[in-house]
């Protein structure tokens, strides 16, 4: 196990903790990136593991790239800009593919300034909670980049064309309040109790099918770059399967018996 991405288990839900706090949690080293990969695969694989928090470690979320090493020769940044190109696609870019093929539920408990990449970290998740002291950036024009991890496909997904032009053209910060109001995050929350709120939640979602709950996010995910009829399709294959398993007659079964279903994840 990784200190740079720490683990704890709570029954069915697995917490993930970005741990450089010092640096507020950067997510371009490669130590993090493989730290942080390893950890979502592993739990993938994993059919007793139901839900995944993902949070940071000290006062931040995530400070998105480390600007320490964004000189020529350092980090991602290599003197040919070739290989710099080869560098992302071998680095930050492979968080948001595997975010995507991920079938487990992710919810980002912000627990502080999300920021460029880090800002497209949570977007990846998805469901975000913010704690009130987070604040939110897509911020790499402030610095004279562009969003190199896939935040130019994320942000717009979240809050909308518009908005996402708006904050990734100005780099503007805002605050928890405005992320609210923006479908940026689904709640906020006293810094004391985001992590309760995120286990809450976690909770309730590891507490069905587990089946269900994994071939449900794929659909969301998947529908929203398809039509309507091959949404259909997936659903109706997806709903045969579910039909099938043992979970689903648990739960018919208990409802007619009128008492709670005990699901086994079969």
């Amino acid at each position: 196990m990784s200190d740079v991405v720490l683990q704890a288990r709570t029954g069915a839900i697995l917490t993930l903790t970005l741990n450089k706090p010092h640096k507020r949690n950067p997510i371009s080293d490669p130590d993090m990136i493989d730290a942080l990969c390893a950890a979502l695969e592993a739990a993938e694989a994993d059919m007793d593991i139901r839900v995944i928090i993902l949070t940071g470690a000290g006062s931040g979320f995530s400070s998105g790239g480390d600007i320490s090493k964004m000189t020529a020769g350092t980090g991602l940044r290599a003197h040919l800009p070739a290989q710099t190109r080869r560098n992302y696609k071998a680095g930050i870019q492979r968080l948001p593919l595997l975010f995507e093929a991920l079938e487990l539920p992710m919810i980002a408990a912000i627990n502080g300034p999300a920021i460029g990449a880090g800002l497209d970290l949570a977007c990846m998740c998805d469901i975000r909670l913010a704690a009130e002291s987070a604040r939110f950036a897509e911020s790499f024009v402030k610095i004279g980049i562009v969003p190199g991890d896939g935040g130019a496909w994320l942000l717009p997904r979240v809050v909308g064309f518009s908005k996402a032009s708006e904050l990734a053209l100005t780099g503007d910060i805002i605050d928890a309040t405005e992320a609210r109001a923006i479908g940026l995050v689904s709640k906020i929350v006293p810094d004391a109790e985001l992590m309760a709120e995120a286990h809450a939640i976690a909770a309730r979602i590891a507490a069905n099918p587990p089946h269900a709950v994994r071939m449900t996010k794929r659909l969301l995910r998947e529908a929203q770059g398809m039509t309507l009829q091959a949404t259909l399709e997936m659903s109706a294959s997806f709903q045969a399967l579910a039909h099938a398993t043992a979970d689903h007659d648990e739960a018919v079964t208990a409802f007619i018996e009128k008492r709670k279903p005990a699901f086994t994840g079969r």
